[in-house]
């Protein structure tokens, strides 16, 4: 039986064993105790659920029939097709599958060596976060407000902790939502007590062992505890305060530079086959440099739900297929407070540049408006000037969002247009949409026809 090494154990390793299904040896080859439910984390913190319901069970590769190995991959010798790992085990392989995924950036700035100063992705980093909330932490600085910064926050908001929030952007979630979406969440940011520290830069961090101070370019200064709120007699003392980065995530490659895989700004250069520059040699998940499905250029794409599919592709092509991926289209939401945000394909500003768009936006209300539930949703749709081609959207809900972002979605993989979702045929009932008169899609995309409509006039 030919054998199958995968590097990591995240959600696209495991995505390929369940459907190699024991038609392939596989070896899953990981050095965490355990693959986590990362986008869980913040509740663990704001006590909604326990850690352990985040730690993945090894039954989900285990009873595909795989092997699990906690150990720590060293060196991979591609031309003899072994894997050297930490423990002194050398392994054989006929094909190999890297799926080491991203670690979280941490800036080469002066304080980040001080205890208290973190990023927010292990387990580790979750136990030190709850010990000091539950320890007494009173201030926490949160740096980026993409959607782990921001519900990382108000995890530690809703602990009562005083809690600053820093973005280098105007705006909050910059890589999700346009500005004038965004005003609302950052509105609700505000509302629930969250200190914003838009449009501000982190230069550096002071403190004797601990983090005391966070000091901002235009002159501004975040002050956190001191070194006097606890005992430096006990050696692993709680942090007084916190400082957690979540600025973004660089693909997990160390091990292989300076080989003959070829590596490129994003991560490891791979087809639509999931296939490097080595032969019998593959790579998924956010270790991956890939491409925007709607502009062709390299484009971010680190998320759980483009490492998924693209592992069950691969696993399906190891299996006889001969399927190709098309890219990213970034689908992702998020929560914060009574919204539920939104967002897939391109914004309006990424699209700048690339794209000449026209947007269209409509703001209806989730249940019928004569009913109790009714609650507030705006959405955007963003078009293809000449083509009227639908190339992103978002949506600002106080209601579950995620459906009307994945009906965007697809609306941009099966290339549709303004026009076509004009007469999108739609459902409708008193507590989950709005009249039938009207549909959020349906009312944007006659919004963009409409603009479209009054620039051919000019």
């Amino acid at each position: 039986m030919e054998r199958v090494i995968v590097i990591g154990g995240g959600p696209a390793a495991i995505s390929l064993a369940k459907i190699l299904d024991g038609k392939k040896h596989v070896t899953i080859i990981r050095p965490e105790d355990h693959s986590m439910i990362y986008c869980a984390m913040p509740y663990v913190i704001e006590n909604i659920i326990p850690l352990n319901k985040t730690l993945k069970k090894d039954s989900l590769v285990t009873d595909t029939g795989a092997t699990l190995i906690r150990d720590r991959v060293e060196k991979v010798g591609f031309e003899q097709k072994y894997v050297h790992t930490e423990n002194g085990n050398v392994y054989t392989y006929d094909k190999l599958v890297i799926a080491t995924g991203a670690d979280p950036v941490l800036p080469p700035i002066e304080g980040v060596d001080l205890k208290g100063v973190l990023t927010f992705k292990t387990e580790d980093d979750l136990k030190m976060i709850v010990e000091s909330a539950e320890n007494g932490l009173k201030t926490a600085v949160v740096v980026g407000a993409g959607a782990i910064g921001i519900e990382l926050a108000q995890a530690l908001n809703s602990r009562g902790i005083q809690t600053h929030l820093v973005d280098m952007e105007e705006q909050v979630l910059p890589n999700l939502l346009d500005k004038e979406m965004a005003e609302e969440v950052k509105n609700e940011l505000v509302r629930l007590g969250i200190t914003l520290h838009l449009g501000h830069k982190v230069l550096l961090m002071h403190g004797k062992d601990f983090v005391s101070e966070v000091i901002l370019d235009k002159g501004d200064t975040i002050h956190l505890g001191t070194i006097d709120d606890c005992s430096e007699d006990q050696e692993n003392e709680v942090p007084p305060s916190l400082v957690a980065f979540a600025v973004g995530m660089r693909p997990n490659v160390g091990i292989f530079e300076g080989t003959m895989l070829d590596i490129g700004r994003d991560g490891i250069v791979i087809n639509d086959a999931m296939e490097t520059n080595i032969e019998d040699v593959y790579a998924v998940g956010d270790c991956t440099q890939f491409t925007s499905a709607i502009t062709g250029d390299i484009s971010p794409g680190k998320l759980a739900t483009n490492a998924v599919p693209m592992g069950k592709l691969l696993a399906r092509n190891m299996l006889g297929s001969n399927e190709r991926y098309t890219g990213f289209y970034n689908g992702a939401a998020t929560k914060t407070g009574n919204y539920y945000v939104g967002g897939t394909g391109l914004s309006e500003k990424a699209a700048w540049g690339k794209i000449e768009v026209i947007v269209g936006y409509a703001y209806l209300t989730t249940a019928f408006p004569i009913m109790p539930s009714a609650g507030s949703v705006r959405i955007k749709l963003i078009a293809g000037k000449d083509s009227l081609r639908i190339v992103g959207g978002q949506v600002v809900s106080e209601q579950p969002a995620t459906d009307k972002i994945d009906l965007i979605t697809m609306a941009i993989q099966s290339g549709l247009t303004a026009k076509d979702l004009r007469m999108f045929s739609y459902s409708s009932q008193p507590y989950q949409s709005y009249f039938p008169a009207n549909n959020l899609l349906v009312q944007a995309a006659e919004d963009i026809l409409e603009q479209s409509e009054k620039e051919t006039i000019r």
